[in-house]
C-alpha cells in the first residue's frame, strides 16, 4: 500500500484522504474523497496539495491554507471554519516525515546503467544499481546492493562501498578508500584527496610529503555537498559510525570523528585531532591539530578550539572555554568602556590626592 501510494506521488497521480489515513492510522475531519497529488508547506499549500501542522507559530496558516488535505495533531481544535480536510494523528510531525521518506525513497529507486559510463572489467557491484552517465568506477572496486551513484562521479582504484548507499553528483572518492552501508554522500564531497602535508627544506622550499593512507567511512554517515576529507599520511582518516557532517566542511589527515557526532558548515578540524562520540559542533569552528575533544561535547558556532576539551564539557569563544564562564566575561566585556573610565578615575584621583 505505501509503495503503491508513493508512486502516484512520483507520477503525479492523486490519491485520497482516506488512503492517507489508512497509511498513516489517522483520523478523517472533512471530505474523505478530496484527493491530492503533491507535498507543500502550510503557508504555500494550493488546491491538490498536502501539507502538515505541528509547530503553534504556523497555526494562522491553517485558516488561510489552500492545501486540500493537512495532517494534524489529534489534540487540534480548530477556532474557525478550515478549506482543508484534517488527518488527525498521534504526531504530525512525525507522520508527515514517514510520507517524506517513502516519497524520497521512490523518487531514488533508479536503476540501470546510463551511457557513456566507465565500468573497469575488474570492478564488481551488486543488485538494483544505478550508475549515472559519465560515471568512473576505476579497476577492483567493490560496490554492494542497491547502491546509486549519479552522473559525473568519479570512483577510484580500490575503492569499496556497501550496500544502500547513495553517491550524488560530481563526488570524488579517491583509491582505496572505504564507505560504508547506508550512507549518503552529497554533490561535489571530496573523499581522499592528498592532505596538506610539506616540510620545509634546508633551501626554505616545501617539499611534498607523500600521503599514502585512506579515508574510511562507517555505517550510517551523511556528509554534505561540497565537504572535503582528506586521506591519511599513514592509516586512516575514519568518520564513524552514525556521523552527520554539514556541507563545505574540511577534515584534514589522520582525523578521528567519533560514532553519532553532529558537526555543522564550514568547520575546519586540522590534521590528527580525535572527536569524541555524541559531539554536537555548530558552524564555522577551527580546530588545531593532534588535540582530543572528549565525548558529549557542544561547541559554539565559530569558537576555536586549541587544546583538549574533557567529556562533557560546553564551550565557546576563541580560544575556547567554559560556556557559563564565556558569557560571564562578555558581559565583562561589553563593559570594558565604563570599566577602564572609572578606573581613570580613579587612578585621577589618586595622583591629586598625592599631590595635596
Amino acid at each position: 500500500m505505501v509503495s503503491i501510494i508513493f508512486l502516484y506521488f512520483c507520477n503525479a497521480m492523486k490519491f485520497t484522504a482516506s488512503q492517507i489515513a489508512e497509511l498513516l492510522n489517522g483520523e478523517i475531519v472533512g471530505d474523505k474523497n478530496v484527493e491530492v497529488s503533491n507535498l507543500s508547506k502550510i503557508e504555500e499549500g494550493k488546491s491538490g496539495s498536502l501539507t502538515f501542522l505541528s509547530n503553534p507559530k504556523y497555526t494562522p496558516f491553517i485558516y488561510s491554507t489552500n492545501a486540500s488535505i493537512t495532517i494534524v495533531n489529534n489534540d487540534f481544535i480548530p477556532d474557525k471554519e478550515l478549506n482543508t480536510t484534517l488527518i488527525k494523528v498521534k504526531d504530525a510531525y512525525s507522520a508527515f516525515s514517514v510520507l517524506l521518506d517513502h516519497y524520497n525513497s521512490i523518487k531514488s529507486s533508479k536503476v540501470g546503467i546510463e551511457t557513456p559510463s566507465f565500468i573497469s572489467k575488474s570492478a564488481s557491484y551488486g543488485t538494483k544499481c544505478y550508475f549515472g552517465a559519465f560515471t568512473h568506477i576505476g579497476e577492483n572496486v567493490k560496490i554492494g546492493n542497491n547502491v546509486k551513484i549519479y552522473s559525473n562521479s568519479y570512483v577510484g582504484d580500490n575503492v569499496e562501498i556497501g550496500d544502500n548507499t547513495q553517491i550524488k553528483s560530481g563526488v570524488r572518492i579517491y583509491h582505496n578508500c572505504l564507505i560504508g552501508n547506508n550512507c549518503n554522500i552529497e554533490a561535489n564531497t571530496v573523499i581522499g584527496a592528498d592532505g596538506f602535508g610539506f616540510a620545509p627544506n634546508e633551501t626554505g622550499k616545501y617539499s611534498k610529503i607523500p600521503q599514502i593512507g585512506n579515508v574510511v567511512i562507517e555505517d550510517f554517515v551523511d556528509i554534505g555537498a561540497c565537504t572535503t576529507i582528506d586521506r591519511a599520511t599513514l592509516g586512516s582518516t575514519i568518520i564513524k559510525k552514525g556521523v552527520k557532517l554539514d556541507n563545505q566542511i574540511q577534515i584534514a589527515h589522520n582525523v578521528v570523528v567519533g560514532e553519532n557526532t553532529v558537526i555543522a558548515a564550514q568547520t575546519g578540524i586540522a590534521g590528527s585531532t580525535k572527536i569524541g562520540y555524541n559531539c554536537q559542533i555548530g558552524g564555522q569552528v577551527g580546530f588545531a591539530g593532534h588535540i582530543n575533544i572528549g565525548n558529549n561535547v557542544k561547541i559554539q558556532g565559530q569558537s576555536g578550539v586549541i587544546k583538549n576539551i574533557p567529556d562533557n564539557k560546553i564551550v565557546q569563544g576563541t580560544p575556547a572555554f567554559d560556556y557559563g564562564n564565556f558569557y560571564k566575561s562578555y558581559a565583562n566585556f561589553k563593559n570594558l568602556p565604563k570599566i577602564v573610565k572609572v578606573v581613570n578615575e580613579i587612578e585621577k584621583k589618586l595622583k591629586n590626592d598625592n599631590k595635596n
